[in-house]
């Protein structure tokens, strides 16, 4: 179905809108019903009643968004006389035009565009999933470089900053760094956190952090000492995280954490190529 059209009616309905005096905006059913091509109010009542029946069934108070009330119309003569309508939300409006009859075209343009439109929310909320991990994952890559910075100041090699790391991690999974990689699947060459669920990415970003602090104000030096530190604040980590029924061995893997950068940066390049977010006026109807 042409988007282009189903933008055009989606804006035409966003200009029947009203602002009641507390600030919520709303539609009259009766000038939604002509406008979704209903003739009869008998026949629009039945669409409002199935998406009022939506709307319970969902748990929502349907007061709050089907509000009976009077209002004045002006008739053809000039004269004014008072009939019963409902004023709709947003929310109503999107129910009253997914239980709508979808052999009307108004009708079905905005079925599809709510269809577009929770698409959309979905990719969105994904993206902001996804930028969430990327973001946790930085922040775990920074700890651990300050952690290297901190180790070699203080008398630790290469050799032994992978030994601190992988007693780390021994303390977190209860496993060794290639035991975990095996354990969640992941390839030997790659990073473990890579692989890693988001919350133990987050659990070794604080214990590293945690390591960090102790290396300063305890003035730390030398890898047993660092060694000592880094794994009672992984173990410390790891028995909060099982107190609350959570063992983070058995968190399921995630996706490979460069594949969600690649995807990240395609979405950012088609989202400068659409100019997407300089039209959001025109996009963001409900």
């Amino acid at each position: 179905m042409d988007e282009e059209a189903i933008g055009l009616r989606a804006r035409e309905l966003d200009d029947l809108s009203r602002v009641d005096g507390g600030g919520v905006e709303f539609w009259f059913a009766r000038e939604i019903m002509t406008y979704m091509g209903y003739r009869k109010w008998e026949n629009f009542s039945n669409a409002l009643e199935r998406a009022q029946d939506a709307c319970q069934n969902s748990g929502i108070p349907v007061q709050s968004h089907f509000q009976k009330t009077d209002r004045e119309v002006e008739l053809g003569s000039g004269a004014k006389r008072s009939i019963r309508d409902i004023r709709l939300t947003r929310y109503a409006c999107y129910l009253v035009a997914q239980n709508g009859d979808p052999r009307k075209e108004t009708v079905a343009l905005l079925q599809s565009y709510f269809a577009l439109q929770t698409r959309s929310a979905e990719l969105i909320g994904r993206r902001m999933e996804e930028l969430g991990r990327i973001a946790t994952r930085h922040a775990l890559s920074d700890e651990e470089r300050r952690l290297s910075d901190l180790g070699y100041e203080r008398g630790v090699d290469d050799r032994g900053f992978g030994i601190i790391r992988s007693k780390g991690d021994r303390a977190l999974f209860g496993m060794s760094t290639a035991e975990m990689k095996s354990h969640i699947g992941a390839p030997r060459k790659d990073p473990l956190a890579d692989r890693l669920h988001p919350i133990a990415v987050t659990a070794k970003q604080l214990a590293t952090q945690m390591t960090n602090y102790g290396i300063e104000g305890n003035d730390l030096h030398g890898a047993n000492a660092i060694s000592n530190e880094h794994v009672a604040n992984n173990s410390s980590v790891r028995k909060a995280l099982v107190e609350r029924g959570v063992a983070p061995e058995d968190l399921p893997a995630a996706e490979d954490i460069k594949r969600v950068e690649r995807r990240a940066k395609e979405d950012e390049r088609r989202i400068e190529g659409t100019g997407f977010g300089t039209r959001q006026e025109e996009t963001d109807i409900f």
